[in-house]
Formats: structure tokens, C-alpha cells, sequence
């Protein structure tokens, strides 16, 4: 089965709004991972906007299941993750003042930085993932990073599914196939909800993980954390 990574960011942005820790991030990481997820993920920022590096530091020895810690390689971020060891480390080409993630790695002019970084997290155990989009090209310069995994970002997927979802996944699809022929691991994320979630699952072979962060938690305003963790297994299921 297709694990569900459960991306906290939004959880943490609600109570940065208000000052204090309302809600707990930390004790709600554990209620998602108590309901069925099997992984949690969080996107440190350099300012810090949602996930704090203290927020990180006080889930990493109260997790049971896998953490995946995102972000650019900065310095900064590159020595988190080093005091960390998660068990996965997602790689994203975000500029510092990003909104969200809007785009995959342009890996053949960015391979040098990736191979550096990608080697230091392989040498320390901790599994690597680059988030991509569909260009075959882009993949084969991926896999040649020495990255253990690539991460497709979905947001064309999802933003074309309602109009046409046939053509929406193909590119994905084809994407799947080539990352099979790298050997490489296959995660997805970002505008994945109940909706489009396991059409794109049954079109995409050789998905191992989905990291759901805003939906997930938009839908737990209507059906509860709980429930709506397991109506996104059911639809991985």
C-alpha cells in the first residue's frame, strides 16, 4: 500500500497565528500517527512562519513512524537535518521567501549541489528524495544526483483533474516509468486531496508515499483529524 506522510505545517501555522501552543503540534504529530498515518513530514522555513527547528527537535525522539524532514539545502538546513537523522530527507528548490512549493528541481544545472548533499545524507544513513517534476531528462539527471528517491510534484495533476483527468495524470504516469527504469523510489505531494488521490494512485505505478499537508487538514475542519486520516487511507487502499 501507498503510505501517507501527513505534512504538519498547517497545523503549526494555526498556532503561530495566536501565540502560545494552541494547538499542540507535537501532541496532534502523535494523534496522526496514533490514527493510521505512517509518516510525518514538516517544511522548515528560514523564517520560521509554521514548523519551528524547536518543533523538529521535540518531535524527532517522541515519533514512531517516518519522519521526512523538507527543505533547500542551505547550511543551515543541511546541519538540522544532520542533528535529526530522519529517515527520509525531501529536497526542494524553494527560494527563502516562497509561499509554498511551486516548482521541481532543474537537476542538470543544480547536479552539483544536489550530488554534494545527497551524498552527505546517504553517508549518514539517511534516505534522500528530490522533488521533481515530470521531464524524463530532469528524472535521468536525478537519478545520476545518486538520490534514493524523487518526490513528483502534483500540482498540475491537480490543477487540471476536474477538466480532463486522463490527460491530468498522463505525464505522471510516464514519469513513473522512468523513474523505475533509474530504479529509483517514487513519492508524490502537494494538491493531492480525496478527490484526485486514488485515481492518481492507480495510474501512477510504483508509488511508495504521498505527503498530504493542506487538504488533510481543510477536510479536518468538516470530518475531525481523525476520520479524515482514515478516509485518506481508504482512498490509498
Amino acid at each position: 500500500m501507498t503510505r501517507l506522510s501527513v505534512n504538519i505545517n498547517k497545523l503549526a501555522t494555526l498556532r503561530n497565528a495566536r501565540g502560545g501552543n494552541n494547538p499542540d503540534v507535537v501532541r496532534m504529530a502523535l494523534d496522526i500517527e496514533r490514527f493510521g498515518a505512517q509518516g510525518i513530514t514538516v517544511h522548515p522555513r528560514p523564517d520560521e512562519r509554521h514548523i519551528r527547528r524547536s518543533d523538529v527537535r521535540a518531535l524527532k525522539p517522541l515519533l514512531t513512524t517516518e519522519f521526512n524532514i523538507e527543505g533547500y539545502p542551505s547550511a543551515d538546513f543541511v546541519d538540522l537535518v544532520l542533528e535529526i537523522r530522519p529517515a527520509q530527507v525531501t529536497l526542494v528548490p524553494d527560494p527563502p521567501g516562497v509561499l509554498t512549493s511551486n516548482a521541481g528541481w532543474d537537476a542538470r544545472e543544480q547536479k552539483t549541489l544536489l550530488r554534494k548533499v545527497v551524498a552527505q545524507f546517504k553517508l549518514e544513513g539517511i534516505r534522500t528524495s528530490l522533488f521533481m517534476g515530470t521531464d524524463p531528462e530532469q528524472i535521468a539527471h536525478a537519478a545520476d544526483t545518486g538520490t534514493d528517491r524523487i518526490e513528483l510534484y502534483t500540482e498540475p495533476y491537480a490543477a487540471n483533474f476536474e477538466t480532463g483527468k486522463e490527460q491530468a495524470v498522463a505525464s505522471f504516469t510516464k514519469a513513473a516509468d522512468r523513474a523505475s527504469e533509474f530504479r529509483l523510489g517514487l513519492n508524490a505531494g502537494h494538491d493531492l486531496d480525496r478527490a484526485n488521490l486514488a485515481y492518481f494512485k492507480q495510474h501512477v505505478p510504483g508509488l511508495l508515499e504521498v505527503s498530504i499537508g493542506h487538504a488533510l487538514i481543510c477536510d479536518a475542519l468538516t470530518f475531525g483529524l481523525e476520520n479524515t486520516v482514515q478516509l485518506y487511507l481508504r482512498e490509498l487502499r
